[in-house]
């Protein structure tokens, strides 16, 4: 079952240990901070921020739906061209990665309140969402 986001502020769980995705330390008052100012500035209009291959900026053209798997969440980020990308939310704090596995996402800490996703040469602009991790 696919459907439309209609509250963009849920569209990617970020957990806090979104550090694991690269080198740089993420500074976790910076992420909860984050959720704080999402909840005052996102726009929701079932769209993001996207750079698709041969584009020469970002620009909020990019439609977004959301679906549950019995993987997880998938997001389909459809380009205005009519191609996409399938991007499963992680709980072990990678963010997103390919949900296709056919290359792999790379996810950075952008701005104050989302995160860039880039797959080969489409590039993405996703609001986020963070979760506190429990000790194991």
């Amino acid at each position: 079952m696919s459907t439309r986001i209609s509250d963009a502020r849920l569209l990617v769980p970020l957990v806090a240990a979104l550090a694991a995705c690269g080198p740089a330390k993420t500074d976790t008052k910076v992420l909860a901070k984050v959720e704080a100012n999402q909840a005052a500035d996102a726009v929701d209009d079932g769209r993001v921020q996207c750079a698709p291959a041969g584009a020469d900026a970002f620009a909020r053209v990019c439609e977004i739906e959301r679906a549950e798997t019995e993987r997880g969440m998938v997001l389909t980020v459809r380009h205005p061209d009519g191609g996409f990308r399938r991007l499963l939310v992680t709980t072990d704090g990678r963010g997103v990665v390919a949900a296709d596995g056919a290359e792999p996402a790379q996810v950075t800490l952008v701005g104050k309140d989302e995160i860039e996703v880039a797959l080969g040469d489409d590039h993405y602009r996703l609001p986020v969402t963070t979760r506190t991790v429990a000790a194991k």
